[in-house]
């Protein structure tokens, strides 16, 4: 189903906003309820909720960079990343719904860390998971908005790929 007009923009700008809503209501949370120091285990100590404050990027990338570099790669850079990515979507509408929806993901978890780094000065952190030799950084709901983001993207591109495939197959027989 392809939405146009108005009605297409008012659906992007929400499932944006759906995006930032969750990650700021989480980390707003963890904040108020669980101390720098305090650790919950969950699951066979596979899950763990701690409150980590990262100044950096990904992985506390960057957390040591000095200013104005810092201000550079950290907010102006995905300032205009973000906004030339909500552009493109909203401006090319032929996109299939899942790349649209990948994109979206993206954006709606990059805003809502961005939010954090201009209004705190740290992005809040709160999940750690580990399975045997397996574990993952401290994230948080946009990272996870992020990470899902990518996969949709990903998706999409290998089925759209695997359908260029069948129809030049087809192609090719009825030749």
């Amino acid at each position: 189903m392809k939405l146009k007009g108005t009605y297409r923009i008012v659906i992007i700008l929400l499932i944006v906003m759906l995006n930032v809503g969750c990650d700021q209501v989480t980390k707003s949370m963890m904040r108020a309820h669980i101390n720098f120091y305090n650790q919950y285990h969950f699951f066979n100590d596979h899950v763990t909720l701690l409150h980590v404050e990262n100044t950096g990027a990904f992985l506390s990338l960057g957390d040591k960079l000095v200013q104005p570099f810092r201000f550079i790669l950290l907010t102006l850079l995905p300032v205009l990343a973000l906004l030339g990515a909500l552009a493109y979507v909203v401006l090319k509408n032929n996109m299939s719904n899942m790349l649209t929806m990948g994109i979206l993901f993206c954006i709606g978890g990059g805003i809502g860390n961005l939010y954090d780094r201009i209004a705190h000065g740290s992005v809040t952190d709160f999940i750690h998971l580990k399975f045997g030799a397996l574990q993952t950084g401290v994230f948080n709901a946009a990272d996870v908005s992020i990470m899902t983001g990518f996969g949709l993207i990903l998706l999409d591109g290998w089925l759209s790929r695997k359908a260029d495939r069948k129809n030049a197959e087809t192609r090719i027989t009825k030749e």
